[in-house]
């Protein structure tokens, strides 16, 4: 009961964090250095279709201060139905929606010391792979 419950708190607060707006074309997808994904496994992988790059675990995470911007540019989708997948997904499948961090200096830390980790922020960082 207590998962269900955070679960629907945790999708409303997504759902209002994602107005606040990154400008969409200054968004980048990053990655963990040691781990090499192409553009077009972008979906594949925030979706949860897409769980290895190679013999690496993919560890996924969302920045919720870009959010709208990054469903909307790169998934085509808004937050309620990106958030809607993944309780699917979280119930049939068993698996684990992503992570969230607050902005771009917690996902850059966050990707520099996880291995395997993709995610995606406003301004390109240095440490890291961008995905172009």
């Amino acid at each position: 009961m207590k998962s269900i419950i955070f679960r629907v708190c945790s999708a409303a607060i997504l759902f209002l964090l994602a107005f606040q707006s990154a400008n969409a074309a200054d968004l980048v997808v990053i990655t963990n250095p040691d781990i090499s994904i192409s553009s077009t496994d972008i979906k594949d992988v925030f979706l949860g279709e897409k769980q290895f790059a190679g013999s690496a675990k993919l560890v996924v995470v969302d920045n919720a201060s870009a959010q709208g911007s990054f469903l909307s540019k790169f998934m085509n989708m808004d937050a309620a139905k990106y958030n809607s997948i993944w309780t699917k997904k979280s119930f049939r499948d068993g698996l684990t929606a992503p992570a969230v961090k607050s902005g771009d200096a917690e996902v850059i830390e966050y990707i520099k010391r996880t291995p395997g980790s993709v995610g995606y922020v406003s301004t390109k960082p240095p440490g890291v792979k961008v995905i172009q």
